[in-house]
């Protein structure tokens, strides 16, 4: 007698998956299996190695390679004949898909997604790439051919499957060989890492680097606290260059907020599509930063496109943000969704309307697509005034470009819309918490705040657990994914700047909690942070997850381990505790000594160990009345890399210098503070922007 499972063959393994991404595969003719001990087993026990395939609901070419690759009927024959297959979600297991990133580079060179990587049934990379088309193509070998080869070399040559896994397991060695050098002086190494920031400034399109070209918000922070402890004009002007250029791009959605992915051109213009919750998270909070820094409204209109898009898209009724918005929204896709064509503009708006948008848009200039110059993504060409000119624009041009958005959002809206990943992650959830706390707090508008509370008590009580910390993600059937470091770190960080911007001592013990965890059950080699606790860990011990990973470098977005450092630090300055500033100076040193030639890549350590050496600032408002509340409005709106603003004495266990703790005085005024000492109480909200900015 056959079981079901026998009888049915395809990817039926993955219909009830909580994955979006697996779900989406369950159809193909490939029997898949997901991460887990079974299809290990199966290998072992049929000497035959396994296909690993990583993905992302939001990775375009992961989708091209699902729709032809894995749904080609010869494809699923040679997988099924030599191969044990196994799917993926990256964002669902991010623990495996760092590992084996690690191992292909190692061997190929390559990475990304899809991450395509031949194992052994001990779960060793012998062979691997990214994308590969059913048949030779795009320069690039059919994977026919790749799995008929594979297969070959399987059976016929495993002395070369040994050597390959050793060359493999060779160069990672030899890296972490190079790993003992000297630690470098915090002065040395903040000042390499400034040079090689600025050296990979783009002068003409804003940014870091060639095509493609990542936003790189962690650098942006970097390089306005320097502008602060330095005095260094290129460093501000380089991060409010890349701010403006990255807002006027098509990289940002001028119809609908939010960001995509990145840039396939030098100038922003053209962007892989996908919106993912982690990008928008880090880049509003450098928004907020910029808005604070530079007083650009245009900045400031960032800021509120991103709050709308993610709550509009990505946002779940009872708290909590989903991880992504697809690039494609059907086989084939390729931005149809998001990009327009004259004529679809004309049909849309009235004649001068339309002539307007193009000329304001930049339509049939650098945002036409490759693969059909008729559609153009639409991107901020030049002032609205100018495109206005010689046009019968009844208000204006401010009015027009207001009607126009609203008109191509609502024609828009009725396309075929592309898909959300409304999969529940700790560590995208805890950075939406901790940018809605400083976006609400600077916009002055509670109902954000109000937004990130919610995202936090959900996940505080559904996923979090005293002395295990917070799961990575909530499925339906419950928190899973205990024990991964990245989740305590941006939940910790985002409960900091939540309790911070509300004085609200609540949620202090959680995050004070998930600190404590981190510097005891994730410290490995040379006292940096794992990205994975063994005892808290409640995933199957599989393949390479037995190897120690250590997130050091930003990806762009801020490296844990440099997180961890800039968290110790803001919380140090909430509670006036010194064990969190010790906690952070324990692990600076190891990281400057490890990410030191890691150039824009090590911008968040720098930030971090820039933080440690700057004193951080307190601002508190007292007295009630009209100007308290300017007075408070004007320090939320001013700029600090550490500063901490209060409406009145919080309560304990927030403390401020000595000078403040009495809060005897009554009468309307702002008083600040760095580190211990306290400048003349101000009277003027004019006055509050100037006296942090003056502060070295």
């Amino acid at each position: 007698m056959t079981t079901d499972g026998a009888r049915r063959t395809g990817g039926w393994r993955l219909t009830d998956s909580p994955s979006a991404y697996l779900r989406s595969a369950a159809d193909q003719p490939i029997e898949w299996y997901p991460w887990g001990p079974e299809p290990f087993e199966l290998a072992r026990r049929t000497r035959r190695p396994l296909l690993l395939d990583v993905g992302a609901s939001w990775c375009h070419w992961c989708h091209v390679m699902d729709e032809g690759t894995y749904s080609d009927p010869e494809v699923a024959r040679l997988l099924l004949q030599h191969f044990v297959a196994v799917k993926v979600d990256r964002d669902e297991h991010p623990e495996v898909d760092r590992r084996y990133q690690r191992q292909v580079g190692a061997l190929t060179g390559e990475g990304g997604w899809p991450l395509t990587g031949f194992l052994t049934p001990d779960g060793e990379v012998f062979l691997g790439g990214t994308y590969f088309p059913p048949t030779d193509g795009q320069g690039r070998p059919g994977f026919r051919r790749v799995l008929a080869e594979v297969a070959r070399l399987w059976s016929d040559e495993p002395e070369r499957i040994r050597e390959h896994t050793r060359e493999i397991r060779d160069v990672l060695e030899r890296t972490r060989e190079r790993r003992g050098i000297a630690t470098p002086a915090r002065a040395e190494f903040v000042g390499g890492i400034r040079a090689a920031v600025l050296s990979a400034f783009d002068p003409v399109n804003g940014g870091f680097g060639m095509a493609p070209k990542f936003p790189h918000p962690t650098a942006v922070s970097f390089l306005l606290w320097d502008a602060y402890a330095n005095g260094h004009a290129p460093s501000a002007g380089a991060a409010r260059e890349t701010l403006a250029r990255m807002a006027d791009g098509g990289v940002y959605d001028h119809l609908g907020g939010g960001f995509h992915r990145y840039s396939v051109d030098e100038g922003w213009h053209i962007p892989h599509f996908e919106k993912m919750a982690v990008d928008n998270a880090a880049l509003l909070a450098a928004y907020v930063e910029g808005a604070q820094r530079f007083s650009e409204p245009r900045f400031e209109e960032t800021v509120r496109g991103i709050l709308a898009w993610a709550g509009e898209v990505l946002g779940a009724s009872d708290g909590g943000f989903g991880a992504s918005q697809d690039a494609d929204n059907a086989p084939g896709d390729d931005g149809d969704y998001f990009t327009w064509t004259r004529a679809e503009l004309k049909q849309a708006l009235p004649p001068d309307e339309a002539r307007f948008a193009s000329r304001f848009f930049g339509v049939g200039t650098d945002g036409r697509m490759h693969h059909d110059p008729e559609r153009n993504v639409l991107y901020r060409l030049e002032p609205a005034e100018e495109a206005a000119a010689g046009l019968a624009l009844p208000g204006g041009a401010a009015a027009a470009l207001e009607r126009v958005v609203a008109r191509l959002r609502e024609v828009r809206a009725a396309r075929p819309t592309p898909r959300v990943d409304r999969a529940l992650y700790a560590d995208l959830n805890g950075r939406m918490v901790g940018a809605l706390a400083r976006a609400g707090s600077y916009l002055g508008e509670a109902a954000v705040v109000a937004t990130a509370r919610r995202v936090a008590d959900r996940f505080l009580r559904d996923a979090y657990r005293p002395g295990e910390g917070v799961a990575h993600r909530l499925d339906p059937s419950g928190p899973k994914g205990f024990g991964l470091l990245e989740d305590q770190v941006a939940f910790a960080a985002g409960l900091v700047e939540l309790a911070g911007a509300t004085a609200d001592p609540k949620y202090l013990p959680p995050a004070t909690d998930l600190l404590e965890l981190i510097d005891h059950e994730f410290r490995g080699e040379d006292g940096l942070l794992r990205d994975l606790a063994p005892r808290l860990y409640d995933g199957p011990p599989l393949g390479a997850l037995a190897e120690p990973s250590y997130p050091l470098e930003d990806s762009p977005h801020l490296a844990a381990n440099a997180s961890a450092v800039t968290t110790f630090l803001r919380l140090s300055a909430l509670v006036r505790e010194p064990r969190w500033r010790t906690a952070a100076e324990a692990l600076l040193d190891p990281i400057a000594a490890r990410v030191g030639s890691s150039g824009l890549f090590a911008s968040g350590s720098a930030l971090a160990a820039g933080l440690a050496l700057t004193e951080p600032a307190t601002v508190v408002v007292e007295g009630t009345g009209p100007r308290a509340e300017e007075l408070l409005r004007a320090a939320r709106r001013a700029w600090h890399p550490n500063v901490w603003v209060f409406r009145g004495v919080p309560p304990p266990p927030f403390a401020l210098p000595d000078e403040l703790g009495a809060g005897g005085a009554r009468e309307e005024r702002a008083l600040v503070c760095f580190g211990t000492r306290c400048a003349p109480p101000v009277t003027d909200p004019a006055a509050i922007a100037p006296l942090l900015a003056a502060r070295t």
